[in-house]
Protein backbone atom coordinates (compact mmCIF):
# COMPACT_ATOMS: atom_id res chain seq x y z
CA UNK A 1 0.00 0.00 0.00
CA UNK A 2 1.33 3.64 -0.49
CA UNK A 3 2.45 6.14 2.03
CA UNK A 4 0.45 9.41 1.05
CA UNK A 5 1.50 12.53 3.07
CA UNK A 6 -0.65 13.99 5.93
CA UNK A 7 -2.08 17.22 6.87
CA UNK A 8 -4.73 18.75 9.53
CA UNK A 9 -6.86 21.01 8.40
CA UNK A 10 -8.34 22.60 11.38
CA UNK A 11 -11.62 24.29 9.01
CA UNK A 12 -12.76 21.34 8.11
CA UNK A 13 -13.42 19.93 11.70
CA UNK A 14 -14.96 23.72 12.04
CA UNK A 15 -17.04 22.83 8.77
CA UNK A 16 -18.28 19.76 10.30
CA UNK A 17 -19.63 20.96 13.50
CA UNK A 18 -21.56 23.90 11.62
CA UNK A 19 -23.54 20.91 10.29
CA UNK A 20 -23.93 19.65 13.24
CA UNK A 21 -22.09 16.36 12.89
CA UNK A 22 -18.88 14.91 14.13
CA UNK A 23 -16.08 13.33 12.52
CA UNK A 24 -12.19 12.53 12.90
CA UNK A 25 -10.17 15.40 11.51
CA UNK A 26 -8.08 14.95 7.95
CA UNK A 27 -4.75 14.06 8.26
CA UNK A 28 -3.38 14.78 5.04
CA UNK A 29 -1.13 17.36 3.21
CA UNK A 30 -0.87 17.35 -0.31
CA UNK A 31 0.72 20.93 -0.44
CA UNK A 32 -2.27 22.84 -1.34
CA UNK A 33 -4.75 24.68 1.17
CA UNK A 34 -7.66 24.22 -0.67
CA UNK A 35 -9.56 23.77 -4.31
CA UNK A 36 -8.66 26.03 -6.93
CA UNK A 37 -10.48 26.80 -10.16
CA UNK A 38 -9.95 26.81 -13.22
CA UNK A 39 -8.52 24.85 -16.09
CA UNK A 40 -4.89 25.18 -15.28
CA UNK A 41 -5.23 24.63 -11.37
CA UNK A 42 -4.82 21.47 -9.70
CA UNK A 43 -7.88 19.43 -8.83
CA UNK A 44 -7.77 18.69 -5.32
CA UNK A 45 -9.63 15.50 -4.34
CA UNK A 46 -10.71 14.45 -1.10
CA UNK A 47 -10.33 10.75 -0.45
CA UNK A 48 -10.58 8.03 2.50
CA UNK A 49 -6.75 6.44 2.77
CA UNK A 50 -7.98 2.94 1.16
CA UNK A 51 -8.82 2.10 -1.49
CA UNK A 52 -9.59 5.70 -2.68
CA UNK A 53 -6.30 7.50 -2.10
CA UNK A 54 -4.24 4.77 -3.58
CA UNK A 55 -6.84 4.54 -6.85
CA UNK A 56 -6.22 8.09 -7.04
CA UNK A 57 -2.97 7.92 -6.37
CA UNK A 58 -2.09 5.62 -9.35
CA UNK A 59 -3.99 7.82 -11.57
CA UNK A 60 -1.87 10.88 -10.31
CA UNK A 61 1.59 8.77 -11.43
CA UNK A 62 0.73 6.79 -14.10
CA UNK A 63 -2.09 8.67 -15.70
CA UNK A 64 -2.70 12.28 -15.39
CA UNK A 65 0.12 13.97 -16.98
CA UNK A 66 -0.66 12.55 -20.17
CA UNK A 67 -4.20 13.96 -20.01
CA UNK A 68 -2.66 17.07 -18.78
CA UNK A 69 -4.59 17.01 -15.74
CA UNK A 70 -2.80 18.04 -12.51
CA UNK A 71 -4.27 16.13 -9.60
CA UNK A 72 -3.80 16.48 -5.69
CA UNK A 73 -4.90 14.04 -3.42
CA UNK A 74 -5.93 14.85 0.78
CA UNK A 75 -6.57 11.98 2.58
CA UNK A 76 -9.66 12.19 4.76
CA UNK A 77 -10.37 9.48 7.74
CA UNK A 78 -13.79 10.02 8.51
CA UNK A 79 -17.10 10.28 6.22
CA UNK A 80 -18.29 13.77 7.37
CA UNK A 81 -14.91 16.22 6.07
CA UNK A 82 -14.64 15.18 2.26
CA UNK A 83 -18.50 16.07 2.09
CA UNK A 84 -18.18 19.60 4.22
CA UNK A 85 -14.88 20.63 2.55
CA UNK A 86 -16.54 19.94 -0.64
CA UNK A 87 -19.18 21.88 -0.42
CA UNK A 88 -17.56 24.31 0.96
CA UNK A 89 -14.86 24.49 -1.45
CA UNK A 90 -12.10 23.45 0.48
CA UNK A 91 -11.86 20.98 -1.95
CA UNK A 92 -12.77 20.55 -5.67
CA UNK A 93 -14.32 17.05 -5.65
CA UNK A 94 -14.37 14.21 -3.57
CA UNK A 95 -14.03 9.94 -3.55
CA UNK A 96 -14.98 7.57 -0.92
CA UNK A 97 -18.95 7.48 -0.65
CA UNK A 98 -22.22 5.45 -2.20
CA UNK A 99 -25.62 6.97 -3.56
CA UNK A 100 -27.94 5.96 -0.28
CA UNK A 101 -25.21 7.65 2.06
CA UNK A 102 -24.65 10.72 -0.29
CA UNK A 103 -28.67 10.83 -0.51
CA UNK A 104 -28.64 11.14 3.38
CA UNK A 105 -25.66 13.54 3.78
CA UNK A 106 -27.24 16.16 1.51
CA UNK A 107 -30.88 15.87 3.44
CA UNK A 108 -29.87 16.17 6.41
CA UNK A 109 -26.92 18.53 5.90
CA UNK A 110 -28.63 20.46 3.15
CA UNK A 111 -25.59 20.05 1.35
CA UNK A 112 -25.91 19.72 -2.65
CA UNK A 113 -23.50 17.00 -3.82
CA UNK A 114 -23.65 15.33 -6.71
CA UNK A 115 -21.76 11.90 -8.16
CA UNK A 116 -19.81 12.57 -11.26
CA UNK A 117 -18.63 8.59 -12.13
CA UNK A 118 -18.87 5.11 -10.57
CA UNK A 119 -16.18 3.43 -9.91
CA UNK A 120 -15.62 0.84 -7.63
CA UNK A 121 -17.58 -1.22 -4.78
CA UNK A 122 -16.00 -1.92 -1.50
CA UNK A 123 -18.00 -5.32 -0.01
CA UNK A 124 -19.13 -5.19 3.59
CA UNK A 125 -18.44 -7.38 5.79
CA UNK A 126 -18.73 -9.33 9.20
CA UNK A 127 -15.32 -10.04 10.97
CA UNK A 128 -14.24 -11.23 14.27
CA UNK A 129 -11.01 -12.11 15.95
CA UNK A 130 -12.66 -14.91 17.74
CA UNK A 131 -14.59 -17.40 15.90
CA UNK A 132 -13.94 -18.40 12.25
CA UNK A 133 -17.92 -18.96 11.20
CA UNK A 134 -20.69 -16.66 11.84
CA UNK A 135 -22.30 -20.17 12.89
CA UNK A 136 -20.05 -19.96 15.39
CA UNK A 137 -21.32 -17.07 17.76
CA UNK A 138 -22.56 -17.42 20.86
CA UNK A 139 -25.62 -17.10 21.70
CA UNK A 140 -26.01 -13.19 23.10
CA UNK A 141 -22.85 -12.01 21.56
CA UNK A 142 -22.17 -8.32 20.78
CA UNK A 143 -21.42 -7.51 16.98
CA UNK A 144 -20.19 -3.86 16.40
CA UNK A 145 -21.87 -1.90 13.50
CA UNK A 146 -21.86 0.97 11.85
CA UNK A 147 -23.40 4.40 13.78
CA UNK A 148 -24.36 5.99 10.44
CA UNK A 149 -27.62 5.72 9.03
CA UNK A 150 -27.02 4.03 6.08
CA UNK A 151 -24.11 1.64 6.85
CA UNK A 152 -26.18 0.98 9.98
CA UNK A 153 -28.62 -0.20 7.37
CA UNK A 154 -26.48 -1.83 5.19
CA UNK A 155 -24.94 -3.65 8.48
CA UNK A 156 -28.67 -4.64 9.27
CA UNK A 157 -28.86 -6.03 5.72
CA UNK A 158 -26.15 -7.82 5.41
CA UNK A 159 -26.81 -10.00 8.93
CA UNK A 160 -30.62 -9.95 7.27
CA UNK A 161 -29.21 -11.58 3.95
CA UNK A 162 -27.44 -14.12 5.56
CA UNK A 163 -29.83 -15.53 8.23
CA UNK A 164 -28.04 -13.89 11.57
CA UNK A 165 -31.38 -11.84 11.99
CA UNK A 166 -34.29 -11.10 10.64
CA UNK A 167 -35.56 -7.61 10.05
CA UNK A 168 -38.95 -6.48 9.48
CA UNK A 169 -41.26 -6.48 6.34
CA UNK A 170 -40.41 -3.34 3.88
CA UNK A 171 -37.31 -1.91 6.14
CA UNK A 172 -35.15 -0.17 3.63
CA UNK A 173 -31.93 2.06 4.31
CA UNK A 174 -32.95 3.59 7.38
CA UNK A 175 -32.81 0.68 9.53
CA UNK A 176 -32.02 0.16 12.95
CA UNK A 177 -31.74 -1.76 15.83
CA UNK A 178 -35.28 -1.47 16.91
CA UNK A 179 -36.45 -2.85 13.52
CA UNK A 180 -35.17 -6.58 14.22
CA UNK A 181 -38.42 -8.77 13.79
CA UNK A 182 -36.10 -11.86 14.92
CA UNK A 183 -32.68 -12.24 16.96
CA UNK A 184 -32.42 -15.59 17.47
CA UNK A 185 -28.85 -15.43 18.34
CA UNK A 186 -30.14 -12.90 21.21
CA UNK A 187 -27.18 -10.81 19.70
CA UNK A 188 -26.17 -6.93 21.46
CA UNK A 189 -25.63 -4.51 18.78
CA UNK A 190 -23.29 -2.11 19.80
CA UNK A 191 -23.49 1.24 17.50
CA UNK A 192 -19.73 2.98 16.71
CA UNK A 193 -18.15 5.37 14.16
CA UNK A 194 -17.33 3.36 11.21
CA UNK A 195 -13.75 4.13 11.49
CA UNK A 196 -13.55 2.96 14.69
CA UNK A 197 -14.99 -0.60 13.96
CA UNK A 198 -11.69 -2.58 13.19
CA UNK A 199 -10.26 -1.37 16.60
CA UNK A 200 -13.08 -2.69 18.38
CA UNK A 201 -12.73 -6.31 17.79
CA UNK A 202 -10.68 -7.19 20.47
CA UNK A 203 -13.50 -5.77 22.97
CA UNK A 204 -16.63 -7.08 20.77
CA UNK A 205 -17.61 -10.64 19.21
CA UNK A 206 -17.81 -9.23 15.89
CA UNK A 207 -17.93 -6.03 13.83
CA UNK A 208 -19.35 -5.70 10.43
CA UNK A 209 -16.72 -3.45 8.81
CA UNK A 210 -16.52 -0.94 6.00
CA UNK A 211 -14.62 -2.41 2.71
CA UNK A 212 -12.38 0.62 3.23
CA UNK A 213 -11.94 0.38 6.75
CA UNK A 214 -11.19 -3.52 7.00
CA UNK A 215 -8.47 -2.93 4.24
CA UNK A 216 -6.85 -0.14 6.12
CA UNK A 217 -6.84 -2.67 9.38
CA UNK A 218 -5.14 -5.02 6.76
CA UNK A 219 -8.29 -7.23 6.70
CA UNK A 220 -8.85 -8.77 3.76
CA UNK A 221 -12.29 -8.71 2.84
CA UNK A 222 -12.24 -12.14 -0.24
CA UNK A 223 -10.54 -13.91 2.60
CA UNK A 224 -11.15 -12.68 6.07
CA UNK A 225 -14.87 -12.07 5.75
CA UNK A 226 -17.29 -14.44 7.95
CA UNK A 227 -20.42 -13.02 5.59
CA UNK A 228 -19.65 -10.90 2.76
CA UNK A 229 -22.16 -8.17 0.53
CA UNK A 230 -22.52 -9.89 -3.20
CA UNK A 231 -22.16 -7.36 -5.31
CA UNK A 232 -24.97 -8.09 -7.84
CA UNK A 233 -27.21 -5.32 -7.79
CA UNK A 234 -25.72 -4.27 -5.12
CA UNK A 235 -26.49 0.20 -4.69
CA UNK A 236 -23.32 0.71 -2.60
CA UNK A 237 -20.77 1.52 -5.14
CA UNK A 238 -18.28 4.58 -4.76
CA UNK A 239 -18.01 7.57 -6.93
CA UNK A 240 -16.16 10.54 -7.43
CA UNK A 241 -18.24 13.17 -6.68
CA UNK A 242 -18.24 17.05 -6.54
CA UNK A 243 -20.57 20.15 -5.54
CA UNK A 244 -23.75 20.45 -8.13
CA UNK A 245 -22.94 22.97 -10.75
CA UNK A 246 -18.67 21.76 -11.15
CA UNK A 247 -19.71 18.54 -13.27
CA UNK A 248 -18.64 20.23 -15.97
CA UNK A 249 -15.33 21.73 -14.82
CA UNK A 250 -12.66 19.90 -17.45
CA UNK A 251 -10.13 19.37 -14.83
CA UNK A 252 -13.29 16.94 -13.29
CA UNK A 253 -13.93 14.98 -16.96
CA UNK A 254 -10.49 14.54 -16.93
CA UNK A 255 -10.27 12.71 -13.76
CA UNK A 256 -13.80 11.03 -14.17
CA UNK A 257 -12.33 9.54 -18.11
CA UNK A 258 -9.30 8.18 -16.23
CA UNK A 259 -11.23 6.52 -13.20
CA UNK A 260 -13.41 4.80 -15.41
CA UNK A 261 -10.43 3.21 -17.95
CA UNK A 262 -9.14 0.35 -18.61
CA UNK A 263 -6.05 1.06 -16.44
CA UNK A 264 -7.77 1.78 -13.39
CA UNK A 265 -9.71 -1.31 -14.12
CA UNK A 266 -6.68 -3.50 -14.24
CA UNK A 267 -5.16 -1.49 -11.44
CA UNK A 268 -8.43 -2.46 -9.03
CA UNK A 269 -8.70 -5.96 -9.84
CA UNK A 270 -4.66 -7.04 -9.44
CA UNK A 271 -4.00 -5.03 -6.64
CA UNK A 272 -6.96 -5.59 -4.39
CA UNK A 273 -7.42 -9.53 -5.64
CA UNK A 274 -11.78 -9.18 -5.40
CA UNK A 275 -11.69 -7.28 -1.95
CA UNK A 276 -12.52 -4.36 -4.36
CA UNK A 277 -14.48 -4.51 -7.08
CA UNK A 278 -14.47 -2.15 -10.54
CA UNK A 279 -17.63 -0.73 -11.64
CA UNK A 280 -18.18 -1.42 -15.90
CA UNK A 281 -17.90 1.90 -17.44
CA UNK A 282 -21.49 2.94 -18.54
Amino acid sequence: MRNLAKTTVAALAAGALTLGLSGCGEDADSGSDSGGSGAGAPLVVAASPVPHAEILTYVKDNLAQGAGLDLEVKEFTDYVAPNTATQDGSVDANYFQNQPYLDDFNKKNNTTIVPVVTVHLEPLGLYSSSVEDADALESGATIAIPNDTVNEARALQLLDANGIITLKDGVGNEATPGDIAENPGDYTFKELEAAQLPRSLEDVDAAVINGNYALEADLKPAEDALVLESAKDNPYANFLAVKEGNEDDPRVQKLAKLLASDEVTTFIEEEYQGSVLPVEAP
